[in-house]
């Protein structure tokens, strides 16, 4: 016969554990925050969790920590920037997706990095240690987030996220689908370059590594990497990347082809470097115009004049 006391117990530790785990959506949702952080408000999610990536136990903390990369947004040096970094300080939540935060794919924060680097070396600054792109996860061998992989929310079922193996099989999020009509998109429908007037203001305010003549030969995609292969003609402007006046390969950043360039055209490039690996860059800021001789003999009077300033400068110390 069946202890009426032994049974009440068991049937309570039953039902004890039927309501644990009925309240487990409910702790979840609670863990999601509305994002606070001012430069993350514009991102395509609107809730977080804490801690984040960076191990920030609340958002009044990782926001004196995002802050110290206001002046390098300021100059563009990367569109994946700005969400890179948000995804690392105030990393999306949604209830339905998981438990722990998303991390943004390994190939957001090359891209950034790729782009911003250089830009921080001339500083005398590095890439930080607690943004390393080695232990983020790739896109087909985990879950992560990029750009190109979140779509605008339709109605209140939509976390942010779409399957862009219906696009891609490969499994690479770079060509998405339009959440208009459900067709994919080619890196064309979503790129939009900007353009850039070129005078002495901006020139001597960009900084660039190099100022090339040359040739397009060819655009190249690579497991989505884009470069552009130029038969350089003259160097008007180089820095520590040696520029032979040969067959060079342009490193793009990112999936759009900007500045926009075409085959068999020629072409005064405005670009930077990274010295590390030996490659001139194409990045946000870089410039690509028809080749006139009127803007290279303008280049070449920019950087007179300012060796003649850096001249001065170093004379009064």
């Amino acid at each position: 016969m069946t202890n009426p006391k032994m049974f009440s117990h068991e049937m309570f530790i039953c039902v004890l554990a039927i309501a644990c785990l009925l309240e487990i959506p409910r702790s979840q949702a609670a863990s999601c925050e509305p994002i606070r952080i001012p430069m993350c408000r514009s991102m395509p999610w609107n809730m977080t969790k804490m801690p984040n990536h960076l191990h920030h136990s609340t958002q009044a903390n990782a926001v004196l920590a995002i802050e110290q990369f206001e002046g390098l947004l300021g100059t563009q040096c990367s569109p994946d920037l700005l969400f890179f970094l948000c995804a690392m300080y105030a990393p999306i939540c949604t209830i339905d997706f998981q438990h722990d935060p998303i991390k943004p794919c390994k190939s957001v924060c090359e891209r950034a990095k790729c782009g911003c680097e250089p830009v921080m070396k001339r500083y005398n600054h590095t890439w930080p240690e607690s943004l390393a792109c080695e232990e983020l996860p790739v896109y087909d061998r985990g879950v992560c987030i990029s750009p190109e992989a979140i779509v605008k929310a339709e109605g209140p079922d939509n976390p942010y996220y779409q399957d862009p193996s219906k696009c891609n099989p490969e499994g690479n999020p770079d060509f998405p689908m339009d959440s208009h009509n459900g067709n994919c998109k080619g890196a064309n429908d979503r790129c939009k370059c900007k353009s850039v007037r070129l005078g002495q203001k901006t020139y001597e305010r960009n900084n660039y590594n190099y100022v090339i003549r040359a040739r397009v030969k060819e655009i190249k995609t690579r497991n989505h990497d884009l470069s552009a292969i130029v038969e350089v003609k003259d160097v008007l402007k180089s820095s520590l990347v040696n520029i032979p006046r040969d067959t060079v390969t342009l490193y793009y950043n990112s999936v759009c082809a900007c500045p926009q360039l075409a085959a068999n055209e020629e072409y005064i490039i405005m670009g930077y470097e990274n010295e590390e690996r030996s490659r001139l860059l194409l990045i946000d800021g870089s410039i690509a115009q028809k080749w006139r001789d009127k803007m290279g003999r303008k280049v070449k009077r920019w950087e007179q004049t300012r060796a003649i300033k850096a001249n001065k400068r170093q004379s009064r110390k």
